[in-house]
């Protein structure tokens, strides 16, 4: 089984792996979890909607289809699954998440490693800036092909970096410096605010990303990127 390895800078702390990081990530997102939705308006410049409203498009299924957000935090991605005609069900483990969600789907705490859905039950699966919180991409990418049936869609948003070196630098210098700083101030939170920058470090390239999605067994993965490329949008179908 795959594991996505960290490969932060010799001069920052590690990050965490397999167990810790999962106790970590928990404990961070029951933390943040009440100023969670606005720092995100803040951070993303309002564009956050633009990108869920992308994510949810690229489902292309029929109305009434069922469809599960992994990492659902408070909702968002959900009101626009449910906004598409689409039956959304979120699934996060972080209790703080759920307890300050807004939506009216209906939610589980579990593990989207170990879903309690039996198999081939739904027709999406949707998540969002969720990806790099995993412990295990090619095991959460499996459990996706798990629970949907032939011909169901994934459609998985998640931050990334710009190719040019202009952009990128302009990236880092948001992401890296601008986005703690808001964190400390406005969430009173700069140990969150600053791994959420450094947690980037978990995701492969994007070519060994679509190639976890494929082994999984979706075909059709394609890669999309907005915002002069600081966003990605991973889609495939279930074969």
């Amino acid at each position: 089984m795959t594991r996505v390895a960290a490969h932060a800078p010799a001069t920052e702390a590690r990050l965490p792996e397999g167990d810790d990081k999962q106790r970590a990530v928990e404990a961070m997102f029951d933390r943040i979890a009440p100023r969670y939705d606005r720092l995100n308006r803040i951070i993303s410049l309002g564009q956050d909607r633009r990108w869920r409203r992308h994510t949810v498009a690229a489902l292309r299924l029929a109305p009434g289809a069922t469809v599960l957000d992994l990492g659902c935090g408070t909702g968002d991605l959900c009101d626009v699954v449910a906004a598409a005609g689409y039956f959304a069900t979120g699934v996060d483990f972080s209790a703080g998440m759920l307890a300050a969600a807004h939506t009216r789907a209906p939610l589980a705490r579990a593990d989207a490693l170990a879903l309690p859905v039996p198999d081939a039950s739904a027709d999406g699966v949707v998540s969002g800036f969720a990806l790099r919180n995993f412990v295990d991409l090619d095991r959460f990418f499996r459990e996706c092909a798990r629970v949907l049936r032939p011909g169901g869609r994934l459609a998985t948003l998640e931050t990334a970096e710009p190719a040019g070196p202009v952009l990128r630098a302009g990236h880092h210098i948001w992401f890296g410096r601008v986005v703690p700083f808001l964190g400390a101030t406005l969430a009173n939170d700069a140990e969150a605010y600053e791994y959420l920058p450094r947690s980037t470090a978990y995701l492969p390239p994007p070519g060994d990303l679509l190639a976890l999605v494929e082994a999984a067994g979706f075909a059709s993965v394609e890669r999309r990127t907005f915002t002069a490329g600081a966003v990605q949008l991973i889609t495939g179908t279930r074969r």
